[in-house]
């Protein structure tokens, strides 16, 4: 259960879910929750999140939905995932964009400017979200370059403040 210091917290009725749950679908083509779900929104120290089920899963960045890297643990989605190998692992949880050569694995269906999201190729861990800067299929055959921006990565101000909260 999310314990936190979250303001303006409020629940969604059904159709701002339904919203919701159609845009993240769209991106991830799963569903990770459903109507039944208690969704609500609040602010936490400034940052827009989504609350499902009283856990932190999702956030606004820029009017765009993303996971929160605790929502990808909990949800474990199986599309839209770019594996880096291990010494690159350092750079990202420092807020590097990921670079090409370091990308060991991805989900050729990812299309430039997709949402995905980036974790180890030995424990598959999220380690961040970012947004595509190419296609899965450009992103394996490039040898240079920034294939993903990264938006939120473990150790940041979002990781830091739901972490403290829980």
């Amino acid at each position: 259960m999310f314990i936190g210091k979250i303001k303006n917290r409020h629940r969604l009725k059904s159709k701002e879910i339904k919203d919701i749950k159609d845009k993240i679908n769209k991106m991830f083509k799963s569903d990770f929750f459903d109507e039944r779900s208690m969704v609500e929104t609040g602010e936490l120290d400034g940052i827009k999140i989504i609350l499902v089920d009283d856990e932190p899963s999702f956030m606004f960045c820029e009017d765009e939905i993303i996971f929160t890297l605790h929502g990808l643990n909990k949800y474990k989605p199986k599309e839209n995932f770019v594996v880096v190998d291990m010494g690159a692992i350092k750079f990202i949880t420092n807020g590097a964009d990921v670079m090409a050569p370091g990308i060991v694995d991805v989900d050729k269906n990812i299309n430039e400017d997709d949402q995905v999201w980036i974790c180890d190729e030995r424990h598959r861990k999220p380690l961040a979200v970012g947004i595509a800067l190419m296609s899965g299929e450009k992103i394996l055959s490039e040898k240079q370059g920034k294939a993903v921006k990264v938006i939120h990565y473990v150790g940041d101000r979002v990781w830091n403040l739901i972490a403290k909260s829980l």
